[in-house]
């Protein structure tokens, strides 16, 4: 038996929401969070795909608010704690604070892995109100693992109850991971976190990766939903993780039938690898980019494959979704 507790965040009614074009409802908020909260899991994240106030033109509007969703969930979640997102110029702090008297218990606040300084009020502020709080560090295989631990430390001086990592474009392999979070876990004393995307099949071998390096959260979601090709699928990882002796605290069985019965019905389309998802991890571009790439795709008369290699060229980051539809411009401009 594997003596460390390993913490299971489920990101479904967040990260899930760019697969469905963030068209959850309270009802369905409802009943994934009082499913997953009976089977055990420690952290449920609810939020719009971008973080809480994300619904916009630019991210995508969100067919019924966030807050409605997050004030219903915390009817019947008893023992988990409600979780939001938050990125910095995209929510406020004012925000926040709405979020946690509709019942958030808990919030992450992601910036891109270099820009952990944009947080530092944000973090402050969160503990200082109570909230169990996160440092969140996206696009984890755009910076090297010193880079990585110079920003943790932002995170962890401004009051983080533990630094989270994330591939974003599903574009690491287990040796970058574990390289990443050895790093983090030799320089930092916080608890370390880990947040995968499949876009290369790798995402439970990069969550299992992460765990044998010290990383005691880790985050997925039933049936993989999420941005791209999908997130590390919570019922795999959790019935691998009793196989291989780990102490989740959860259900697995339990897990499974939220997953079949409850989250597949909401599903739009199957979480597979796709071309266009599995370019996403190729090129290494953030994985919510592809509704948005798949879409300016069909208006501009291109492949996706074309606007995801640029926008990889170019290094674009989360946040720049309004570059998608300037890139496939000028992409179909060029052929002209």
């Amino acid at each position: 038996m594997n003596t460390n507790k390993i913490h299971i965040v489920d990101t479904t009614l967040r990260d899930g929401s760019h697969a469905v074009s963030h068209s959850f409802t309270a009802d369905q908020a409802v009943a994934v969070s009082e499913g997953l909260d009976k089977a055990g899991v420690e952290m449920i994240e609810i939020s719009h795909g971008d973080g809480i106030a994300g619904s916009s033109l630019n991210y995508g509007f969100s067919k019924q608010p966030e807050m409605e969703l997050i004030k219903a969930a915390s009817g019947v979640i008893k023992n988990a704690k409600l979780t939001v997102l938050l990125l910095p110029g995209i929510g406020t702090i004012e925000d926040l604070r709405m979020a946690q008297e509709n019942g958030a218990a808990a919030v992450r606040v992601a910036t891109h892995v270099t820009e952990a300084d944009i947080a530092i009020q944000h973090i402050s502020w969160a503990k200082q109100a109570g909230l169990f709080t996160v440092g969140f560090l996206m696009m984890a295989h755009m910076a090297t693992p010193e880079k990585i631990v110079e920003q943790a430390k932002i995170f962890a001086d401004a009051g983080a109850d533990y630094i989270n990592l994330a591939d974003s474009a599903g574009y690491m392999t287990p040796e970058d991971v574990r390289a990443r979070i050895a790093a983090l876990k030799n320089a930092v004393s916080l608890p370390i976190g880990f947040h995968s995307h499949n876009n290369l099949g790798l995402s439970v071998a990069n969550s299992l990766a992460a765990v044998e390096e010290g990383a005691t959260y880790i985050d997925a979601t039933c049936r993989g939903l999420g941005a791209g090709a999908g997130n590390t699928q919570i019922e795999v990882l959790c019935a691998v993780m009793e196989r291989l002796g780990y102490n989740t605290g959860v259900n697995s069985f339990a897990l499974m039938d939220v997953a079949e019965d409850i989250v597949e019905p909401l599903m739009q389309r199957p979480q597979v690898i796709r071309t266009d998802s599995l370019l996403l991890g190729y090129a290494g571009v953030y994985s919510s980019f592809l509704l948005h790439t798949r879409r300016a795709a069909e208006k501009y008369g291109l492949t996706p494959r074309e606007i995801l290699v640029e926008l990889g060229r170019r290094g674009m980051v989360g946040g720049q979704e309004d570059m998608i539809v300037d890139v496939a411009y000028e992409l179909s401009r060029k052929g002209t």
